[in-house]
């Protein structure tokens, strides 16, 4: 069977204030028919510069490019409409936090400040979002949970979260684990990279473009990912940095399902999904690519939204802790 792919780009994302390289800094491993090439730049706006260059060489050969990154796309349902913001939820919500975000060539950036003008726009609060340093505190963030999650607000949690074990919630911007200012930082460099007018008729974000399926004709496709899911500490090479290994791994894992023809099933997300889930997850809050289930006893996914939690995750992944943020 043809693969669907021809280069597979896997990027471990960084919230950085400063340029930095090895442990918890940017990482991108590109997987394609010349072999296998990583790199560790020390900025996003040198990232971005390294992906743009990528993609545009692969339009240029006609090959077929998966591109994931390791953060959520997506928040809670019910994010757009909190902010008052007209359209598809989210693109609503990216176009919005590109608009926010400050984020110089040198790393420096303004994300807690756009976490609490969030915040203030959504409750005139420290909710939802939380975590900064003690200087950044005030009336619209705070360090610590404000455990403000009760019914009728903002969940804590998206569906995909529910089931992946060790997966924190967008809301937390600091501390172990932490994802916030990833998807901060992150979201605006996909957007821009997904609209780059070169090749924005040929790209799709998934899901939120293409539907919880595998794409028939995007020639880029765009895709949230999260490395610590899969099992990938006995393809680490000794001494080697973590992230760095992960993005490997991922990568000749993409690679390998596409070569054997299981791609598609990757695509599909948890198989018992209801339809309201596919259109929360399709219109607000993404999947996380490769997740078709909970690895061990799953939590309810949400009061009234399923008669069943999702199947198990196909034999040989197995869950790993997740990074510092």
């Amino acid at each position: 069977m043809a693969a669907r792919f021809d280069t597979y780009v896997i990027t471990d994302w960084s919230a950085a204030s400063q340029p930095k390289t090895g442990r918890d800094s940017i990482w991108i491993c590109r997987l394609d028919r010349a072999g296998e090439t990583l790199a560790n730049p020390p900025t996003r706006a040198a990232a971005q510069a390294l992906l743009t260059d990528i993609l545009a060489a692969a339009v240029a050969s006609g090959e077929r490019v998966l591109l994931g990154f390791d953060f959520p796309f997506g928040y809670p349902a019910g994010f757009a409409a909190r902010l008052d913001l007209a359209g598809v939820p989210w693109r609503a919500v990216w176009d919005e936090i590109a608009a926010l975000l400050h984020d110089r060539d040198d790393n420096r950036n303004d994300r807690f400040l756009v976490a609490a003008e969030l915040n203030r726009r959504i409750s005139g609060a420290a909710f939802p979002f939380w975590g900064c340093p003690a200087a950044l505190v005030g009336a619209h963030l705070q360090m610590r949970h404000h455990r403000g999650h009760v019914d009728g607000e903002l969940r804590e949690r998206r569906l995909i979260d529910d089931i992946m074990t060790g997966a924190q919630p967008c809301w937390k911007l600091l501390g172990v684990g932490s994802v916030g200012g990833q998807a901060l930082t992150g979201i605006p460099v996909v957007r821009s990279l997904r609209d780059n007018p070169r090749w924005a008729d040929c790209a799709q974000v998934w899901p939120f473009e293409t539907g919880l399926s595998l794409p028939a004709r995007a020639r880029i496709v765009f895709a949230e990912v999260w490395p610590s899911w899969w099992d990938w500490k006995p393809t680490r090479d000794p001494g080697e940095i973590s992230d760095r290994a992960q993005v490997r791994h991922v990568a000749r894992f993409f690679a390998e399902c596409d070569r054997a023809g299981g791609l598609a099933a990757l695509f599909a997300g948890a198989p018992e999904l209801a339809a309201a889930q596919r259109r929360i997850i399709e219109r607000e809050e993404a999947w996380t690519l490769g997740v078709t289930g909970p690895k061990r006893a799953p939590r309810i996914l949400r009061a009234g939204t399923a008669e069943r939690a999702p199947p198990p995750v196909p034999a040989g992944a197995s869950g790993v802790a997740a990074k510092p943020g």
